[in-house]
């Protein structure tokens, strides 16, 4: 696969800060998450509530700064082969033959979601999306995490090839998840990002986890009146 680095797709979009949630953005009259927080959501609900709305404030933890050091690592090792190119060539160059990049930004605003890809095969046949995770269990966070990348993928571009959601372990090849992005899978998604959107809006409220094992390892723990 011929290695290339996205040059004009950034998060420079036009956008509004909202007034009162911590990192949610307003673009094109529509409040915007990062997918990230889908991974959150699928853990503990509540946990975005007290980051989010509270605005409370934690330090990250030994497995969070490991792994921003081994996603940059990664980066940097790509961009020493990588040629670059705007996000249409690369689009158009894929019909003939398959390309391979990493950190692709992709936004929706019509279902107001945006993140980073870790990598992409983009193929004439088909088009890969990967998101590389610390452990190899296909938790359903995860797992929703990467179905919204694909989301907006297609929200972008309305490519008609055939998309997949790939799950790896970190610093692997090992792909241990992997489905076709389907309408049924589609639709799954949009109800769980149409969720997201009610609770930052107040239309519902947010669940704590019932999962004692999650409360005792949460960073939030000593925050959470819960």
């Amino acid at each position: 696969m011929e290695h290339k680095i996205i040059t004009d797709l950034n998060k420079n979009t036009p956008h509004e800060i909202h007034p009162n949630i911590k990192g949610m953005q307003i673009i094109e009259g529509k409040n915007n998450f990062p997918i990230s927080w889908l991974n959150q959501q699928g853990y503990c609900e509540y946990q975005l509530y007290l980051q989010h709305i509270k605005g409370i404030k934690t330090a990250p933890t030994s497995a969070m700064t490991n792994g921003t050091n081994i996603h940059q690592q990664l980066e940097d090792d790509f961009r020493k082969t990588a040629s670059t190119s705007e996000f249409n060539e690369i689009i158009e160059m894929s019909k003939t033959k398959a390309i391979l990049s990493r950190e692709c930004f992709v936004i929706s605003p019509e279902y107001g979601i945006r993140g980073y890809i870790d990598e992409i095969w983009i193929t004439p046949t088909e088009i890969v999306i990967i998101d590389d995770k610390a452990g190899k269990t296909p938790y359903p966070s995860t797992i929703n995490q990467v179905r919204a990348y694909c989301l907006a993928f297609k929200s972008m571009t309305n490519d008609k090839r055939v998309i997949k959601c790939g799950l790896r372990q970190r610093k692997t090849d090992n792909i241990f998840y992997l489905e076709e992005f389907s309408p049924k899978i589609e639709k799954e998604i949009i109800f769980t990002i149409n969720r997201m959107h009610a609770l930052f809006e107040g239309q519902k409220p947010f669940i704590k986890t019932k999962n004692p094992n999650k409360c005792k390892s949460c960073r939030f723990q000593s925050y959470c009146e819960k």
